[in-house]
């Protein structure tokens, strides 16, 4: 099958397909007398597998990491593990901080509700944000 029905029997656009080719991610086979390349029910196989690791936060860099393992007989499922393991404590660091900026947003916005609105006059660049107070380390 050529890029355009894989792309459409996997859901994605033909550009992802061609992306994952460029990453090595997938291999077709070239067709010998007009160079398309060619895809074949592994490579959907192949790139459902790309598409829920993604889902699950794997970097191409690490899906291709994932992929070189297995393609030599090795079980990837203990680095696959290691790698959630390690990433899951930076995500929920990362959801922390997200929250605590989404409560200083929710804050200004109704500190500001009222307060009219300023031209810069060489002291004062914008009152909002100005008046908004500076964290304490």
């Amino acid at each position: 099958m050529k890029v355009s029905e894989l792309a459409r029997r996997a859901g994605v656009t033909a550009e992802t397909v061609r992306h994952y080719v460029r990453e090595n991610l997938l291999t077709p086979e070239r067709h010998p007398h007009n160079g398309y390349q060619l895809f074949t029910t592994h490579d959907l196989e192949r790139l459902g597998f790309i598409q829920r690791a993604r889902k699950l936060g794997f970097s191409v860099a690490e899906i291709r990491e994932i992929l070189a393992q297995a393609d030599k007989g090795d079980s990837p499922c203990p680095l696959v593990r290691d790698m959630l393991a390690a990433r899951l404590p930076q995500i929920r660091a990362r959801i922390a901080e997200l929250e605590a900026l989404a409560s200083r947003m929710e804050t200004a916005l109704a500190s500001w509700q009222n307060m009219p609105d300023g031209t810069p006059d060489g002291h004062s660049l914008c009152r909002l944000i100005e008046s908004f107070p500076e964290e304490t380390p």
